[in-house]
């Protein structure tokens, strides 16, 4: 063989095997509905997405509830979606890999009470989600998180615990918050998990969050309402729950004179139904940076 034949054969071989041994480069996420499979941390999580038609979309995280019907949630974002240019994520949270305390708590602390590495609180698994998105999209893009009921239980932790650049957490009528106190233990507030410094910082950072807290004033049953003694003591129905934290957080912020860029709003003639909620025009404004 040539020299030169045998030389282009070489060079060939060589760029098949590297052609080979690359990942394969991210694909924007597809147009319309679809469903993912994505690994995030040693998980392996069902998401559920849509792509609107519009140009530069930014991202909205939905967080579904108890009945873990992720997909579902996915289309009662996409009103919010179309109108707002989200391409929407909707992860599902497995009931018997995420129970209660993994799920709505956050996985601060086990079932026994005992506070877990920060690196294995659920949370994390929503900057992860966020980067697998922006590696998809080749590009850093915003975005929102939106979780209704057990959803909403859940932004509550993430909220309060897990350092984030979201451009607004709207908390739909969760059972449960995490109160803007350091006295008040995890994962019902900000105590016995940091050191008094940090308890400091981290409320500061809690406040100054941008946080919506909305509200179905007629989400006053009892089905699927937490009956912890915490949360309990946060009111006796979901709404009054929520007026009862934003108040509480409202008054902390002015007496620590600490930035609060927190907002309640609330959707006349609603109850506990995502549906609703999400394709309220206050849904509009809730979500609003």
């Amino acid at each position: 063989m040539a020299p030169s034949v045998r030389l282009a054969s070489i060079l060939g071989l060589s760029c098949l095997a590297f052609l080979l041994a690359a990942p394969l480069a991210a694909a924007p996420i597809e147009a319309g509905a679809s469903q993912q499979t994505v690994t995030l941390g040693e998980e392996k999580i069902p998401v559920f997405l849509y792509r609107p038609s519009c140009e530069n979309p930014s991202l909205l995280l939905v967080f579904h509830g108890v009945a873990r019907n992720a997909g579902g949630y996915r289309n009662y974002a996409r009103p919010l979606a179309d109108q707002l240019c989200f391409v929407v994520l909707a992860p599902k949270f497995d009931r018997k890999e995420f129970p209660v305390w993994r799920y709505q708590q956050g996985g601060i602390k086990r079932k026994n009470g005992t506070t877990r590495s920060e690196r294995d609180w659920t949370g994390q698994f929503v900057i992860e989600l966020v980067d697998w998105a922006r590696k998809q999209e080749g590009k850093a893009l915003p975005y929102s998180l939106l979780g209704h009921s057990a959803g909403a239980q859940f932004l509550s932790r993430v909220a309060a615990f897990t350092p984030k650049e979201a451009r607004r957490i709207v908390i739909v009528n969760p059972s449960s918050y995490v109160l803007a106190a350091t006295d008040v233990a995890a994962p019902y507030g900000l105590g016995d998990v940091y050191g008094p410094e940090k308890s400091k910082e981290a409320l500061k950072r809690y406040l100054a969050t941008p946080v919506t807290i909305m509200l179905g004033q007629e989400d006053v049953g009892d089905k699927n309402l937490s009956e912890t003694p915490e949360a309990k003591a946060q009111g006796a129905t979901r709404y009054e729950r929520g007026l009862n934290t934003f108040k509480a957080a409202r008054e902390m912020a002015e007496r620590q004179r600490l930035p609060f860029n927190w907002r309640l709003v609330e959707v006349p003639g609603v109850a506990h139904n995502a549906k609703k909620m999400f394709s309220s025009k206050q849904a509009l404004n809730a979500i609003e940076p």
